[in-house]
């Protein structure tokens, strides 16, 4: 059995796709949709891009790829929501709950 190289046994070979316009329209329209959303910057890391993800009062949550850290504050600030740096504070609890929620009732 053939193994793979070094570098793509550790980064995997998968191709990261850019963020679009669709995904900031995507966020938009969460963001306008409901109420006590904050945003969370997630940096880039070997397989991801910049993300941002968006969580609402309830905890119901969306990650949209974005095209910078700088990119997302700036969108939130837009939409007048509140933005904080994953790395920094993590995930809020309310969103954790909401999995779990989602899980129980066999959804998402």
């Amino acid at each position: 059995m053939r193994r793979p190289a070094r570098d793509a046994a550790r980064t995997g070979s998968t191709t990261v796709r850019a963020s679009s316009r669709a995904d900031e329209e995507y966020l938009e329209g969460f963001v306008t949709a409901r109420h006590g959303v904050e945003g969370f910057v997630e940096p880039r890391t070997a397989v991801s891009d910049v993300t941002l993800l968006l969580v609402a009062h309830d905890g119901e949550w969306t990650r949209r790829r974005v095209p910078s850290v700088d990119w997302a504050h700036k969108f939130c600030n837009k939409h007048q929501v509140p933005s904080y740096d994953a790395a920094v504070v993590g995930i809020p609890q309310r969103m954790r709950d909401y999995i779990r929620r989602q899980k129980l009732q066999g959804g998402r």
